[in-house]
């Protein structure tokens, strides 16, 4: 039970199933008749867990040294639960699967599997030492599910598809800068370069929470202009919706004017707001009219 946990730790499946739920997003906005494309669908699912999956598994394999350096007993191959060379097999099994079942479903999906793919290697291997670039990176594997879900049904990627991927674009970049005001000495004496080290935390404080603002205004673009989708003036989705603003509005007056602000607790908090925002974006897609 110990070695399921592990595999399931190392593969950080929980995110898996959250990029499920974003590629079902774009494909229900894309498509009314997306419940037609079972195959599809499920093929697109497995390409996005799979690569997920080994793309961690990866990451960790990668990452083993420091991990036990900073004491990470998070991690399975810290704790010993996993051999190293098991997360290095799963990353050989699961990533040319995920890269297979892309092209099961189409050549739309099956370039942007090996796009993000092929980026999600070299940000475990490389762009990790330079972190302004890996906070791009992570803000693209945020936003892509939705797309890479529309265009599985769909030749045409919708305006909602486009403005949600934005939205979860920039959202996530704001907290993985957030992430790097918190990592800052670390990365200082590692020799990584950071946004804070360019800007310094204040400054740096006042972009994330000018992130977050742009967030929540462009959160309102579908509920007030996006005629002919299931957003417009959708209540099942501006409820949901009202409660990540709050949140994001909340952390970017925190992260300004607190002193020493709480970034472990706003970078969770943040978290739990991008939940919400996607319970708002499936609601959206799936209620309504068109």
């Amino acid at each position: 039970m110990s070695k399921l946990r592990a595999i399931w730790e190392i593969m950080r499946l929980e995110h898996g199933f959250m990029l499920i739920i974003a590629v079902l997003i774009g494909a229900a906005i894309s498509s009314q008749e997306f419940t037609r494309y079972g195959y599809d669908l499920l093929f697109a699912f497995l390409t996005a867990l799979l690569l997920e999956a080994s793309t961690f598994s990866l990451n960790d394999y990668v990452d083993l040294e420091v991990d036990k350096k900073n004491r990470r007993m998070d991690r399975p191959l810290v704790r010993g639960d996993l051999r190293p060379k098991t997360a290095l097999l799963l990353f050989f099994l699961l990533f040319p699967a995920g890269i297979l079942f892309s092209l099961l479903v189409n050549m739309r999906c099956f370039y942007i599997a090996i796009l993000t793919g092929a980026l999600a290697v070299l940000y475990d291997l490389k762009l990790k030492k330079v972190k302004f670039v890996g906070n791009f990176y992570i803000a693209y594997t945020t936003a892509i599910p939705f797309i890479f879900g529309s265009v599985a049904v769909s030749e045409h990627i919708p305006s909602a598809v486009t403005v949600l991927s934005v939205i979860a674009f920039i959202a996530s970049f704001g907290r993985e800068v957030m992430k790097d005001i918190m990592d800052i000495e670390g990365d200082r004496a590692e020799g990584v370069k950071s946004i804070p080290m360019y800007l310094g935390e204040k400054k740096t404080s006042i972009v994330i929470a000018l992130v977050y603002l742009l967030s929540v205004v462009l959160s309102f673009v579908p509920f007030i202009l996006l005629r002919n989708t299931g957003f417009y003036y959708n209540p099942f989705y501006l409820i949901p919706v009202l409660l990540t603003d709050s949140i994001f509005v909340y952390l970017s007056v925190g992260i300004i004017i607190t002193e020493n602000p709480p970034l472990k607790r706003y970078r969770n908090l943040s978290l739990f707001a991008m939940m919400i925002g996607l319970l708002a974006f499936l609601l959206g897609s799936l209620t309504g009219g068109r």
